[in-house]
């Protein structure tokens, strides 16, 4: 009978043997906003994945700040080398457990698309300027980068369960998939694991300095406390339907998370200049606003022509800026140049 399929159909048949029944099946996905023809090679879930891959919002994020505005040094994080942790992490995960790698892979790498530059101190600027207008939320902006403002308009036209898993990566809501569960907890996870890493490189804490009680139960050293995790959630949600962690080990992951919120992402040398980056996301919004006709022109033409509103597509092209291509267009719109007179 196999040699009536195509590799596609023979990779989900293969689905259907290998992994757990609480799985997503890649022939079972509730499908695209705008149906297709399947690829004859390609599962639906790995399809979006090499989509996620192959667009202009993932490849920006390379010149985003995760957590240390323009750090001095090779080896800070960035936007996509968090998103790279939650995915190898998530996938480590949902291969022990039988799960749809391919789907988790690409909520892993699609759930941060719509991050601001600055990290979450342009987040904050964006939500105040856009306030009356329902706010701003990163992950609300990952769902309009892949449904409407990647491919010139037309979106990615990812599947719902991917989108799913996207808009739900935080922990205030639950993804559809325990595909997206996982996303959601690996993503808390990765940026404890890494920005404790890198916030021990720039000295602004000491591995000595982290409270004993939680290295007493989750490990001594950040690669033992991310061995933990990982082992603690597949031990738990082994031959469940659901993603859980052990009430102990859980409990000393969100007490060293606050222990990071009070000593790291609230730490004025670590924060240092996060009220210059919000200034100059504002500063460079009213300037928009003043002069729409400045907008690139595949922005403009979503005001003359899609009757969209500015304030909408001037938040889209400012929330898609690098932190480097912010810098620069604010010099450019900003600052004098210098002049000659011969």
């Amino acid at each position: 009978m196999d040699k009536n399929l195509n590799i596609r159909q023979k990779l989900e048949k293969r689905e259907h043997e290998i992994l757990s029944p609480y799985a997503a099946y890649s022939d079972q996905s509730l499908g695209r906003d705008h149906e297709e023809k399947p690829c004859d090679v390609r599962p639906a879930y790995q399809r979006d994945r090499d989509r996620i891959l192959h667009s202009k919002a993932f490849r920006r994020l390379k010149h985003k700040t995760q957590v240390f505005l323009a750090p001095e040094g090779d080896h800070y994080r960035t936007r996509l080398t968090h998103t790279l942790e939650v995915s190898q992490i998530s996938r480590t995960i949902a291969k022990a457990l039988r799960l749809n790698e391919d789907l988790t892979e690409a909520i892993a790498l699609g759930h941060d698309l719509g991050h601001t530059p600055f990290g979450h101190a342009g987040e904050r600027a964006l939500n105040r300027i856009c306030a009356d207008t329902g706010g701003f939320k990163h992950y609300l902006q990952s769902i309009r980068v892949v449904e409407i403002l990647e491919n010139h308009g037309k979106g990615l036209n990812l599947t719902k369960e991917v989108r799913d898993g996207i808009r739900n990566h935080q922990m205030s809501t639950t993804p559809s998939t325990l595909e997206g569960k996982i996303v959601r907890l690996c993503d808390k996870i990765a940026y404890i694991h890494h920005d404790t890493d890198d916030a021990i490189r720039a000295g602004i804490i000491k591995e000595e300095a982290i409270p004993k009680e939680y290295k007493e139960i989750l490990g001594d050293n950040i690669g033992i406390r991310l061995n933990t995790l990982i082992h603690d959630i597949i031990t738990n949600s082994e031959g469940k339907g659901d993603i859980i962690m052990s009430p102990e080990i859980e409990s000393a992951m969100l007490k060293l998370r606050e222990y990071m919120f009070s000593s790291v992402y609230t730490n004025k040398t670590a924060k240092s200049q996060e009220k210059q980056a919000e200034q100059l996301l504002e500063q460079l919004f009213s300037y928009y606003e003043n002069n729409v006709e400045k907008l690139p022109k595949e922005f403009l033409v979503r005001i003359e022509e899609w009757n969209e509103p500015p304030y909408q597509v001037i938040c889209d092209y400012i929330a898609g800026m690098t932190d480097r291509y912010a810098v620069s267009k604010f010099e450019e719109l900003m600052i004098p140049s210098a002049w000659s007179v011969y």
